[in-house]
């Protein structure tokens, strides 16, 4: 172990000194997103899609599993995810490859099963997951379960099974013997969701819609200290605030008590939004990450994305998830050593082009170029072809030091079904000081990678105040942008701490909606947006909720009878402002 640790610190080191390395990424990850499967949720265009996503740190490597991909990822770092073929179907019974799959090590072995109903669908295992090298471990899992996690509890050389999704019924858990991978049948509730009394368990993208009840799904479970944390998906995918919220016990069947601080993942902010129905896991250096889906939900409902997001158990061993800015550039693991996680891992690099003008070669339709810079990843500007010489060009105003540029494809008139093998983009950026004079700023005309949300790190700070990407090959579809978004650092002034931050809450004396929070502040003329941190403890503000351009929010995710405590920050290209001071809401 102690041999590991010398070459982990010792790669860290040697990253400080080599100027090409990578040390962030951004969210949405960049992988090569398989396409939905199904022709009835392509009604409304093929596009891409998966959700429901786990990692497992297996023999010091990363394994992505998520739903319906033919396949999965494995990754050192991180950051460079290779994909491996496979279908885990039998006899092409099941429609779905993988749904929600779990997956989990056990001694030298990693093991994966998918979601069904049915009691014929096999464990398989592997001892050498880099490479299409599978068998059968159980032919049939007797219990059958949907949205099924394994925790192996190593200590106790003991493994259990948790699994549902459903509006009605409640997580269940069971014991699963070691030896034969079968349960015996004595199966437990372990939690059911209390909309009437948690805010952010309410359906609806505003935690609003009664006419139907919330789903609870996305059953996780991670030991620390001796204590089960129960993770679970609510109220819905296809919601802002699908969240994952814990339960903790020192039983792993029973006695679960719901976390003070929930939901503990939640983004319903910003350009990437979501942040429910995941999986935490231990990077090489001994931290914790959180994985969960993005939603998308334009073409239909389960239209969505990954994102990765620090996250942690604090001294007094509460889980948490820091999203804030958590689709920015964000350091990777290798360069996240003696960092806070619990204050996140933002680089610091500040979105320089939000809604700046912008000037295109063409136009599909009504998707118009500004939907490109707006800083919502479900809009999007389209050109008319996806032809060699379309080309975006936006503008920051001033100047500007550039360390990085997402770019986020939208699926336009695209032709692909199911998972596509050997596609590629390709395409170049110029960077100009005065709109007239280009000079190439990443090159990109000789990629061979499929790169849906392309995050370009640059070797050193280029210098410009226009930027303009020219597409010179699709893998399908039209050249279209959900999100053309450049990080670094404006030239101008940091705006000033925020003013009048307020919070309106009904009178706990007094009847009215708890579960929810009316905040209002002065609006701040230098500002682009702002980030509301919130929690239950003046020093556990680990929730967070990204607003541009408006001086209100309605969080309607509270916990009905508890107090919260809020604090707020403006944010434009030029970097963060002053915090204000903790206010209390009874």
């Amino acid at each position: 172990m102690k041999i590991q640790q010398y070459f982990l610190s010792f790669a860290v080191l040697l990253g400080m000194f080599v100027g090409a390395q990578q040390k962030t990424f951004c969210n949405p990850i960049n992988i090569d997103y398989g396409y939905t499967p199904f022709e009835v949720f392509s009604k409304q265009g093929k596009h891409r899609a998966t959700a429901d996503p786990v990692i497992v740190n297996f023999k010091n490597k990363l394994f992505l599993f998520s739903t319906n991909q033919e396949g999965y990822w494995y990754s050192d770092d991180m950051l460079d995810w290779k994909f491996v073929k496979r279908k885990f179907l039998r006899d092409n019974k099941y429609i779905h490859d993988l749904n929600a799959p779990a997956v989990w090590a056990m001694k030298d072995t990693l093991y994966v099963y998918g979601s069904t109903w049915e009691q014929d669908f096999p464990i398989w295992k592997s001892t050498n997951p880099t490479k299409d090298d599978w068998k059968i471990a159980v032919d049939t899992l007797k219990v059958g379960a949907w949205d099924p996690a394994f925790h192996y509890d190593e200590d106790k050389n003991k493994l259990y099974l948790y699994w549902g999704s459903s509006n009605e019924w409640p997580l269940l858990g069971t014991e699963v013997k070691v030896k034969n991978l079968q349960s015996e049948g004595f199966v437990k509730p372990i939690i059911k969701l209390k909309p009437e009394d948690h805010g952010w368990e309410r359906f609806g993208e505003y935690n609003d819609n009664v006419f139907l009840q919330p789903f609870v799904e996305g059953a996780w479970m991670t030991k620390h200290n001796g204590k089960y944390y129960m993770q679970y998906g609510a109220p819905a995918t296809e919601f802002s605030g699908y969240s994952d919220g814990v339960y903790v016990s020192k039983n792993p069947l029973e006695g679960f008590e719901y976390q003070q601080h929930n939901p503990f993942s939640y983004k319903p902010g910003g350009f990437a939004r979501g942040a429910g129905h995941g999986a935490t896991f231990e990077d090489n250096y001994k931290n914790w990450w959180h994985i969960s889906t993005i939603f998308i939900s334009t073409k239909n409902n389960f239209e969505r994305r990954l994102g990765i997001w620090p996250a942690g158990f604090d001294k007094d061993d509460v889980m948490y998830t820091n999203t804030a800015y958590g689709d920015y550039p964000t350091y990777l693991p290798q360069f996240a050593q003696g960092k806070d996680f619990s204050k996140g891992l933002f680089a610091g690099w500040m979105l320089l082009n939000y809604n700046k003008p912008v000037q295109v070669s063409s136009t599909l339709g009504g998707y118009q170029p500004n939907l490109a810079v707006d800083e919502d990843i479900k809009t999007y500007w389209s050109a008319k072809t996806g032809g060699s010489g379309e080309w975006f060009q936006t503008d920051l105003g001033e100047v500007s030091t550039i360390n990085a540029i997402q770019i986020n494809y939208a699926d336009q008139d695209v032709e692909f079904m199911g998972k596509t093998l050997g596609k590629m983009h390709q395409y170049k950026i110029y960077g100009s000081n005065d709109g007239k004079k280009w000079n190439v700023i990443v090159d990109k005309s000789k990629n061979t990678k499929d790169v849906p949300h392309d995050y370009v790190e640059l070797e050193k700070p280029a210098q410009a105040r226009f930027l303009k990407m020219e597409n010179l090959k699709m893998p399908t579809g039209k050249f279209a942008l959900s999100g053309f978004r450049v990080f670094g650092k404006g030239a101008g002034v940091k705006p000033k701490k925020v003013e009048g931050f307020v919070p309106l809450r009904a009178d706990p004396k007094k009847y009215g909606e708890r579960r929810s929070i009316w905040m209002k502040w002065q609006q701040n003329q230098d500002a682009d947006g702002y980030v509301i941190y919130w929690g239950k403890s003046p020093d556990k503000l680990y929730g967070s909720i990204m607003v541009y351009g408006k001086n209100e929010y309605f969080f309607t995710g509270a916990d009905r009878t508890d107090s919260y405590y809020f604090q707020i920050e403006a944010f434009n290209a030029n970097g963060l402002s002053e915090r204000t001071e903790v206010v209390k809401s009874e």
